[in-house]
C-alpha cells in the first residue's frame, strides 16, 4: 500500500512540474501572450536597458519574439561578445537556452530609470545564481527562468506591478524591489497572492516582520547601526558624534536611528543632526556647527539620491583640522559604498568607515567574486552578492517545494538553509537574515584602475 502511494505521489508530483501554472510554463511568444505582457516587463522579448542596446541584442529580442530560440542565443552570445557586463543580456541568454523545455519562473523587479547602475549590480547577481543554477542540472532537473520587471521606484507603479505578477500564476517568487519605500508599499499586494518577494538591498528595521512573505538576504539597519557605533566607541574611543541623513528616505532614517539608539547605549552623544533633503541645507555651516558643537566624528546617512550633499561634507572635513592636527572621524552606511566617491571625494574620503553586508577581501578564498570577474569582468559590489544570494534562497525553496505558499514554507522553516556567495543563508521569523556586516575604510589603491579603494578593517 505504501508503495502504490509512493507511485501516485511521484505521479502527481510529475504531474504538477510538468502541467501546475505555479510550477512551470512551456513558452511559446505568441503575439496574444506579448500583447498581455506591459513594457516594463520583458523576459526576453523587448529590451528595458537603452543604453546597453547593440544590433545583436536587439536582432536576438525579435529572435525570441518569432520563437526562434537558436537564433536568440547566437544573437545574444554575440552581444555579450560586444558588452561581457551586460546582466539582462545575460538573462534573456539564459532564457533563450531553455527553449520549448519545461522551466521555473521569478521575477527580478529592480529600478531601471531611477537608478540603472544598481539596478544593473541587481540583476548581475541574478544572472549569474541562474547560469549556475541552468549549468548544473537546474532545480531538480528544470532550469530557471527569470522575468526582468521595472518598477521606476514608484510606489503606484510597483503596486500595478505586484498585481500583475501575482496575477501571473507562472511567477513562483520575486526578487526586489528596490527601496524600502515600495516595499512597504507593494508588502501587502504580495502577502495576499502568497508570492514571495526576497530583497537583495532594502535595510529599513520598519520591514522586519511586515508580511509572511518577505524575506532579505542584506543585513537590516540594527546590525549596521550597531557596527558603526561599536567602532566608534569601542575602537576608536571617540564619543562625539554629528549625523547627516535624508529624512525623505525611509533607509536613510532607519540606519540614522539604529546607530543614534546604539551609540547612545555604548555611553556616546549626539551633538547635532542635519536633514540633508532640508531646502535650506548647507553642507559649510552643517559642519561648522557640528565643530561648534564638539562633534570627534561624522556619520554620513545618506541614500544614493543624496550622496552629492555629503561628499560635500567630506570635502570639507579634508581641509579642518582640531586642535591635535586631525580631520573628524567620517563613518557611513553602505548607500555611500560608491565608485563616486571614490572618485569625487579621493583623497578628501582617506579613512573613511563604511558598514557593509559583503565585500570581495572579506572572506579570502570565497569562489563568488572570482566566478563574478570571470563572468562580468568588472569588480563586483554588495548588490550584486546579496542579489545572488536572494536567487540561491529561492532556488533552495523551490527545489523543495516548488509552489508559492511552499516556497514561503521553506524559506520561513527553523532548518532552512542555503549556500550564500560568502556564508550560509538563513532567515529569522521576521524575514530578516543574520550575516555579520564588514567595516571596509578607503585607502590609496595597490590593484584598482582607481586611485583609491574600498579594503576591509582587519
Amino acid at each position: 500500500m505504501m508503495i502504490s502511494l509512493a507511485l501516485v505521489s511521484g505521479c502527481l508530483w510529475w504531474f504538477k512540474v510538468t502541467t501546475s501554472p505555479l510550477s512551470m510554463l512551456v513558452s511559446k511568444n505568441t503575439s496574444s501572450e506579448k500583447a498581455t505582457i506591459p513594457n516594463y516587463l520583458s523576459r526576453g522579448d523587448h529590451i528595458l536597458f537603452s543604453d546597453s542596446t547593440t544590433l545583436e541584442k536587439q536582432l536576438g529580442v525579435e529572435a525570441v519574439t518569432a520563437v526562434n530560440y537558436d537564433e536568440a542565443v547566437v544573437k545574444f552570445t554575440e552581444s555579450l561578445d560586444l558588452h561581457g557586463d551586460d546582466p539582462e543580456a545575460l538573462i534573456y541568454l539564459n532564457n533563450a537556452r531553455i527553449r520549448d523545455k519545461p522551466y521555473y519562473t521569478i521575477a527580478a523587479v529592480v529600478s531601471i530609470s531611477d537608478d540603472i547602475n544598481t539596478a544593473k549590480d541587481i540583476l548581475r547577481g541574478v544572472a549569474q545564481a541562474q547560469q549556475e543554477i541552468n549549468q548544473t542540472g537546474g532545480i531538480k532537473g528544470i532550469p530557471l527562468k527569470v522575468l526582468i520587471a521595472n518598477d521606476d521606484n514608484n510606489p503606484k507603479v510597483a503596486k500595478k506591478l505586484a498585481s500583475k505578477l501575482v496575477s501571473n500564476p507562472e511567477i513562483l517568487a520575486v526578487v526586489g524591489n528596490f527601496t524600502s519605500k515600495v516595499t512597504q508599499a507593494t508588502a501587502d499586494i504580495y502577502d495576499s497572492g502568497k508570492l514571495v518577494t526576497i530583497s537583495p538591498i532594502n535595510t529599513s528595521v520598519k520591514l522586519s516582520g511586515i508580511s509572511d512573505f518577505f524575506f532579505r538576504t542584506v543585513p537590516n539597519d540594527f546590525l549596521a547601526g550597531r557596527a558603526l557605533a561599536k567602532h566608534m566607541v569601542q575602537d576608536l574611543k571617540q564619543h562625539n558624534v554629528a549625523v547627516f541623513y535624508n529624512s525623505q528616505s525611509e533607509s536613510s532614517q532607519s540606519l540614522k536611528s539604529e546607530f543614534v539608539t546604539a551609540v547612545f547605549l555604548k555611553g556616546g552623544r549626539l551633538v547635532s543632526e542635519f536633514d540633508v533633503s532640508d531646502q535650506n541645507f548647507s553642507a559649510a555651516k552643517s559642519f561648522k556647527q557640528a565643530i561648534n558643537r564638539g562633534a570627534q566624528v561624522l556619520m554620513l546617512g545618506a541614500d544614493s539620491s543624496s550622496l552629492d550633499q555629503v561628499l560635500n561634507v567630506v570635502q570639507l572635513n579634508s581641509k579642518h583640522r582640531n586642535s591635535l592636527g586631525q580631520q573628524l572621524v567620517i563613518l557611513a552606511g553602505n548607500q555611500v559604498y560608491s565608485t563616486k566617491t571614490l572618485t569625487v571625494a579621493g583623497k578628501d574620503a582617506e579613512g573613511m568607515v563604511v558598514a557593509l553586508p559583503w565585500h570581495p577581501l572579506a572572506k579570502p578564498g570565497s569562489e563568488f567574486p572570482k566566478t563574478a570577474d570571470q563572468l562580468w569582468g568588472i569588480d563586483v559590489n554588495w548588490r550584486t552578492a546579496m542579489a545572488y544570494d536572494a536567487v540561491q534562497a529561492l532556488s533552495a525553496g523551490i527545489r523543495r517545494n516548488p509552489t508559492r505558499t511552499g516556497v514561503q514554507q521553506e524559506l520561513s522553516a527553523p532548518n532552512f538553509f542555503a549556500r550564500g556567495a560568502a556564508a550560509p543563508i538563513r532567515f529569522f521569523p521576521s524575514g530578516d537574515r543574520y550575516q555579520p556586516v564588514n567595516l571596509v575604510t578607503i585607502e590609496p589603491s595597490n590593484s584598482s584602475s582607481l586611485e583609491y579603494e574600498f579594503v576591509p578593517i582587519p
